[in-house]
Formats: structure tokens, sequence, C-alpha cells
């Protein structure tokens, strides 16, 4: 099948790729010249396992071109995915003016039928504003098309391939059979595509991230609670997730949930609950938790150094949002590591794909290493942020000979509290007792 994909960021490259390995013709539209530029030289813009080997792969065969020229996509192709950024607004709502601009342009460079998809994730309504805008746009049929992502960063290629579901929002039976017939290599076990409206399936991507978030948030509130009473989040976590209703998934307590998706998804659907007069308020105690763990990790960590804050240096293992990727935003590293820094600390990070996002993010304000090691030397503690797999079995007796006092926030809950006090270390980590 003939596809194009406007808007070759996350999403848009990663579905773009995906669907040239299902042997899919794709032409990927961007108006970033540069980054075009840079993925015709077979330069991936972002950090995500398995990404750049399929994007090689398929340029080569010839069934991934990168252009900026959106009539090209448009007319060489039937289906037609927007892809394009929807950041929050100053109210906190989506933005979706890039979609329904490139929605027009789509309609302005069509010469004859298509089907128009939405990929990226959009408040709910924003269908009837994309036809409504086409319509006005163009006199050729087109339908129309919710299909929203459900990929996690650090696994949204084997996400794609290897869907859990594929949510299609459209009423037209023939369309229905064209997406299932696009979406059929990914499917080859067992049919996971679901239909709906479109609006249901605008609805589902926020309620699936919110849902996700609030069990994060939870968690991370009944830490604090076991915390006070010496109970083990962790022995909770296993109790609580073997019930088969709730299940083990999202239940590990840490610093809070940060990245693309949750915090933007969250704000979004509280946004559109205040709009409609219906207040989200479960929405906005997810999001309020979220924000307290960060702070209360953080205050835990300046509280231990009290006076001395001014002259503690901070090693930090872990910049991006989690591991298995390179985005740092609404990372709670970076909230944290903000407060370390006003409060006159220093701060020596290592992390494996964003320490160059995260210069940038904090102005150059802290030091950074090419060795998780490296960070640890003269530094008065080490905080982990970040899942990642080489923090997970590190040589706590080197840790223990390079920072000036053996101590470790963990702020992921990875080590065994027993174990590392025995290696001569002080632990403090989230929920269990210390």
């Amino acid at each position: 099948m003939r596809v194009s994909v406007v808007g070759v960021g996350y999403v848009g490259l990663v579905a773009a790729a995906c669907l040239a390995e299902g042997g899919n013709h794709v032409v990927c539209v961007d108006n970033d010249r540069k980054k075009i530029d840079d993925l015709k030289k077979g330069k991936i813009p972002i950090y995500e396992p398995g990404l750049t080997e399929i994007v090689q792969h398929n340029e080569a065969a010839g069934r991934l071109i990168f252009t900026t020229d959106l009539e090209e996509g448009v007319k060489n192709s039937l289906v037609i995915f927007l892809a394009v950024g929807t950041p929050p607004a100053k109210d906190g709502s989506a933005d979706i003016s890039a979609a329904l601009g490139v929605a027009e342009a789509v309609a302005e460079a069509m010469d004859g039928y298509r089907i128009v998809v939405t990929k990226s994730t959009v408040p709910v309504g924003t269908h009837r504003k994309v036809i409504e805008v086409m319509a006005d746009k163009t006199e050729h049929p087109f339908d129309y098309v919710s299909n929203p992502e459900f990929l996690k960063e650090g696994s949204a290629v084997d996400d794609f391939m290897k869907p859990d579901r594929v949510i299609i929002g459209t009423t037209n039976p023939a369309v229905m059979e064209i997406m299932k017939q696009l979406y059929a290599p990914f499917m080859r076990k067992s049919s996971r595509i679901l239909f709906m409206d479109p609006a249901s399936a605008e609805m589902a991507k926020y309620v699936a991230n919110t849902m996700l978030a609030a069990r994060i948030s939870f968690m991370n509130e009944i830490s604090g609670l076991c915390e006070k009473f010496g109970a083990d989040i962790e022995s909770v976590r296993a109790g609580v997730g073997s019930d088969l209703r709730i299940g083990n998934a999202f239940l590990f307590a840490g610093v809070g949930y940060g990245g693309s998706c949750f915090p933007k998804d969250v704000q979004a659907l509280i946004q559109m609950g205040d709009q409609q007069g219906c207040p989200m308020s479960i929405a906005k105690s997810v999001q309020q938790a979220n924000y307290t763990q960060q702070d209360r990790f953080a205050q835990r960590i300046l509280d231990y150094f009290g006076d001395r804050a001014g002259t503690t240096t901070l090693a930090v293992w872990g910049l991006a949002f989690k591991a298995r990727t390179d985005d740092i935003r609404e990372s709670p590293a970076i909230r944290c590591i903000k407060k370390f820094l006003d409060a006159g600390m220093k701060i020596k990070a290592y992390d494996p794909e964003a320490i160059r996002a995260a210069e940038t993010e904090l102005n150059g304000r802290i030091e950074t290493a090419a060795n998780s090691y490296d960070v640890l030397d003269g530094a008065d503690a080490l905080v982990v942020f970040t899942e990642w797999q080489e923090f997970r079995t590190p040589d706590f007796e080197l840790i223990g000979q390079k920072l000036k006092q053996p101590v470790i926030f963990d702020g992921r809950n990875l080590y065994d509290p027993n174990y590392v006090k025995k290696q001569g270390i002080e632990y403090h980590s989230i929920g269990r007792g210390s």
C-alpha cells in the first residue's frame, strides 16, 4: 500500500519505518529540511532501540522516502498519516494548530480520494475540526480516521510491530477494511484491531495514559505511607499485583513519571473536563501526586545535607525520564537537579543517551562524564534517577571507594537494601522504611 506520514518526529518516524518494514511504500514528509537531510544520510534524530536499523534497511530497499515536499507525499499515497506535534498550550490544553494546518495543506494538495489518519494525540472532537478544514479546501472526497498511537519510549518499535491493540476510529466499513489490510502484517498471530467511532478513539488514548499515570501516582503516595509505618513498598506491590484483577504493571514506586505523554495527556484531560464543566478530580490528584513525589525525594536529599548543601557534590546516574530513551521532557531527574542547583549543590551526572539534551536544558550548569563511575570521584553521595540496565548491578565496592562518604539515594528502588548496607553503604530508597 502507498502511504505518507506527515511529521517525522518520534511517533511519525517510528510509524513510517514500521509500516515500510511491513512492505508498504512510505513517503515521510517534514518541513524541517535539516532533519530530512540528516535522515537521507542515515542520521536518526532520536534514540530508540531498533529504529536506526529498520530506517536504514527500508530506505535502502526503496520503501522509505524522505522529503520536505508535502504535495509529493499526498499525490503518491492513498493513506496519509498526520503525526505532527500537539504540545501543551498556555492553558494546558493540547495545541492542535499544527495538525489543522497540515490537514488544510493536505486537502489543497489532493488530486483524488484520500484517507486521512490522525496519529497524533489530539483532544476529543478534533476529528470534526479536521474534517471541517479539509472540506473547506477540497472538492475531492476523503475519509477521516482516528488512529491513536500507543508507543512506549524505549520499546516503540516492538510496540508497533507487536501491538497490544490497534484502535481505528471510523464508521465507514470500506475504510475499516483498508486499515485492516494496512495493519495485517502486525496481526499474524491474532487480530487485535478495535473499531469504534472517532470520538471514542480520541478519548481512549487520554483515558489509557491517565489510568496508567494514576497507578504510578497511587503507588508513589502509598510509598510515603509505607515509610511512616516501616512497611516495604516492594512487598506491598507484590501482594497487590498478585491480584489478577489488578496485575503487576505500573505498580513500581519511584521518584515519579515524566516524558512526552503522561504529563501532557493528564493535563489535557483535565483541561477538556474543565472546558466541558466536568471536572477531572482524579486526574488532577494524579498530576499533583506526581509533582509531590518528585519534590519529596529532592527535599529528602536536601534535608539530609542541610547546612552543608552549598558545599555538597552529588553524583547523578540517569537524566532521561526512563531507560532506553534520550527523552528528558518532564524528567523527574531534571526537576530535582534544578532544586539541587538552586540550593548551591554541584552536580556531576551520567546518562547513556540523554547527556547532551540535559546539558542544554540545564544551561551547562552540570558537569558530565562519559562513564558512570567517573562522576563518583569526589562526590558526597550517589543519586539514581533512571533505571538503565547498566545501573542495576554496579560495583558497590568501587562506589564506596570513590564517594567521599558511601551514601546512595535510589529513586527507582533498583537495589536490595540489605545487600547494599552489607557493602558498607548507607542506602535510602522509596517506601522501604529508609
